[in-house]
């Protein structure tokens, strides 16, 4: 009934009669020059008001992930021994000081791994080095036909490497994509979890409690459904001449943030950013600061759009790189 709403413009009011949630819901409202019709809200309107909710609910998932993590690293500092331990560790977290440390630790849930492996990779472009580190662990992995499924920065889609890694590894990894991710994680048969400890990631916690690793799950499995699979094109923005990276840095403009800020968060650098911004500010026509924050309102920019779920999951390379 919606469909045929928009396609012909209104329909009549009782034709409607057998679908009241039509009305509940504002797709249809009546027509103010003619009662007995129905004419439907905008299917864009409808799209902004349902994905506003679901980004609310992602947002509300990482700032509860980051004062945990907060917390973490705040009774990390606390130092004191652990009953029954050597100090600073414990059965449910363990603090990891030192790259040696934590690759050890991360070859060991390796080994011990036997279902599936989730990571989440902030950040932009992966670089060689970083991928080839942990590429004996993935082998090891798919050798045992164990599932991985891995979520980037849309960023992230420029860099041949990742494309080479993902080939490398077949049908055993799925890669999916986001505007901004949490904080890297890697959490093994959803027993054990990894996420750095402190800002330049030379620490990091073992985390073995059954609630924070449950946790730590339900948050990936909420940014897995609204990323983009790899084989997949990033959607259409709603504003023609607007990128997506566009429309993903002028939601974050609206949330008040700075330059610097909304580049590590997407996962490109500050000079890339204000390029950026410098376009958008003449696509929409604005001169100052202050008026590109009110024509992003205007044109429905202040709300980052999420993936499509009717959209194909996978990971399988394309057969030539993605612009």
């Amino acid at each position: 009934m919606y469909s045929r709403a928009v396609r012909r413009g209104r329909v009549p009011r009782r034709d409607a009669e057998p679908v009241p949630c039509l009305l509940d819901l504002a797709l249809l409202h009546p027509d103010p020059d003619d009662m007995d019709w129905l004419v439907p809200t905008s299917p864009q309107e409808v799209m902004t008001r349902l994905l506003r909710g679901l980004y609310d609910e992602v947002s509300a998932s990482r700032l509860r992930m980051g004062s945990a993590v907060a917390a973490f690293e705040w009774y990390a500092g606390l130092g004191g021994p652990t009953p029954g331990g050597p100090a600073g560790e414990g059965a449910a977290i363990r603090v990891l000081d030192g790259a040696s440390r934590i690759q050890a630790a991360l070859d060991e849930a390796t080994e011990a791994c036997t279902t599936e492996v989730l990571t989440v990779q902030p950040g932009g472009i992966r670089r060689e080095h970083e991928l080839s580190e942990g590429l004996h662990r993935a082998l090891a992995l798919r050798g045992r036909g164990v599932r991985m499924r891995d979520l980037y920065n849309h960023v992230a889609r420029h860099g041949q490497g990742l494309l080479n890694y993902l080939e490398l590894m077949g049908d055993a990894v799925e890669a999916r994509t986001l505007d901004e991710v949490v904080d890297r994680l890697i959490l093994f048969d959803r027993t054990v979890a990894y996420i750095p400890a402190n800002a330049d990631r030379t620490m990091a916690l073992e985390l073995r409690h059954p609630a924070l690793v449950a946790y730590l799950g339900t948050v990936f499995d909420r940014l897995w459904r609204l990323a983009v699979p790899l084989t997949a094109a990033l959607p259409d923005t709603r504003v023609e001449g607007v990128s997506h990276r566009e429309q993903s840095i002028a939601a974050l403009l609206a949330e008040g943030h700075q330059d610097a800020v909304i580049a590590e968060r997407l996962g490109i650098s500050v000079r890339t950013c204000r390029a950026h911004i410098a376009r958008l500010s003449e696509t929409l026509g604005a001169v100052s600061r202050t008026q590109l924050g009110v024509r992003i309102a205007q044109v429905g920019l202040d709300v980052p759009r999420a993936a499509d779920p009717a959209q194909p999951s996978g990971s399988r390379i394309p057969e030539r790189p993605m612009r």
